[in-house]
């Protein structure tokens, strides 16, 4: 989070840029990843998902090519 508590998101690197994107922001705690929100670009007011940091590597492990 930043100082003023709102959340930084970013785009993912995969987005195909024609409007499917997932964005992800980082949830710090005392200098730690505490927990990563996954959303919809399209949707920036809508629900997102909260994921720990070592579920979100798992996800990013079991989705790379091998």
């Amino acid at each position: 989070m930043t100082g003023n508590g709102t959340l930084r998101w970013f785009k993912s690197s995969y987005s195909d840029g024609g409007g499917n994107c997932v964005e992800v922001a980082y949830e710090a705690f005392h200098g730690y990843v505490g927990a990563l929100r996954i959303r919809d670009s399209k949707n920036p007011t809508g629900p997102h998902l909260t994921v720990s940091p070592g579920a979100w590597g798992a996800f990013l492990k079991g989705t790379r090519t091998p």
